[in-house]
């Protein structure tokens, strides 16, 4: 383990080399890179709709089947606690990479 000073970029490193890996670890490790360029777009790619919870880290992984006890199965989002009021083009874009 490294010392307490160099614990950040230990961290760092790791997730990303975990990235590296393949397109959906890095999507599981760059929330915050994905949350950065949406707040650099001037509001002209990405349509605004009703603030919503939103899933906040919505990818593929976090999608699964839903059982109600009537036996009735859904996929929904199995993930949330990432969740916000926000834009859901939000959530359909970072689904989309």
């Amino acid at each position: 383990m490294p010392a307490p000073r160099d614990r950040r970029a230990w961290l760092s490193a790791a997730r990303n080399a975990k990235m590296a890996r393949s397109p959906h670890a890095f999507v599981r490790g760059s929330t915050e890179k994905f949350y950065e360029w949406l707040a650099a777009d001037t509001g002209s790619a990405i349509c605004v709709g009703p603030p919503v919870w939103i899933c906040g880290d919505c990818h593929t992984g976090n999608l699964g089947p839903i059982a109600d006890t009537e036996g009735n199965v859904s996929i929904q989002i199995r993930d949330l606690d990432q969740t916000v009021i926000g834009n859901p083009s939000f959530d359909l874009i970072r689904l989309g990479l």
